[in-house]
Order: structure tokens, then C-alpha cells, then sequence
């Protein structure tokens, strides 16, 4: 299967369970992977044949913007059946990065992952 990846995509957002993550907001960093199959793009060289990235990323930065949500393990499935339901791909990755993450210890990253598929 063919891929299409998006790396870094990053938007503040409000998303978390404490009030003051809600109110202040913090930045949330986005990498998704579409897999598809690039055959009938190649031949035709149209868009139309593909997932349109910038449009993904759009879709993406209106998720992290949108909504507040408990959590990011919602906003990523969330992001993902949006990603399926409006764009011709077979399966998705997302990871959510909360680098801010209200943790009381030095950590580098908080990420969590899904992988959904078009059935």
C-alpha cells in the first residue's frame, strides 16, 4: 500500500481534563499516515486520484482547534474516522503529541496512536 505522510501538524487547542487546560489551552502536534494506492494518480497525474494533504491537514487543524475534548486518545479517533469518511484511503495512522502535558516529572512527549481501516 502507498503512503501519504503528514508530520508535525500543530494548532492549540483546549483539550485535557483539568479546567485550567481547557481555559489556557496548549499546543497539540498531529502526524497522520494515508495509506491508498497512488496507481491511478501516477497515470492520470490528478489530483482527484489521491487524498489532498492540504485538505487533510485542514481537517486535522479544525480537530486539534475544535472541540475540547477528556481526551486525546477521542481526538485521535476522531481525527481518523473523519479522515476515512471524507477521503478515498484504505487506512489511517494518527498520533496526537501532547508535549505539554500537565505531568509533574521531566518527560519529553506524551503520544497516543491509532490505526483505523475502511471496512
Amino acid at each position: 500500500m502507498d503512503r501519504i505522510t503528514l508530520t508535525g501538524i500543530t494548532a492549540v487547542g483546549h483539550h485535557g481534563v483539568f479546567d485550567f487546560e481547557r481555559r489556557e489551552g496548549q499546543p497539540f502536534v498531529v502526524d497522520a499516515v494515508l495509506y491508498t494506492d497512488f496507481t491511478k494518480a501516477a497515470e492520470t497525474d490528478d489530483l482527484q486520484h489521491t487524498a489532498h494533504y492540504g485538505e487533510v491537514a485542514e481537517l486535522i487543524t479544525s480537530h486539534i482547534t475544535g472541540e475540547p475534548l477528556n481526551l486525546i486518545e477521542a481526538l485521535a479517533v476522531r481525527i481518523a474516522e473523519d479522515v476515512l469518511a471524507n477521503y478515498s484511503v484504505a487506512a489511517v495512522d494518527v498520533t496526537v503529541h501532547k508535549p505539554k502535558a500537565p505531568i509533574e516529572v521531566p518527560f519529553g512527549d506524551v503520544t497516543v496512536s491509532v490505526h483505523r481501516e475502511r471496512t
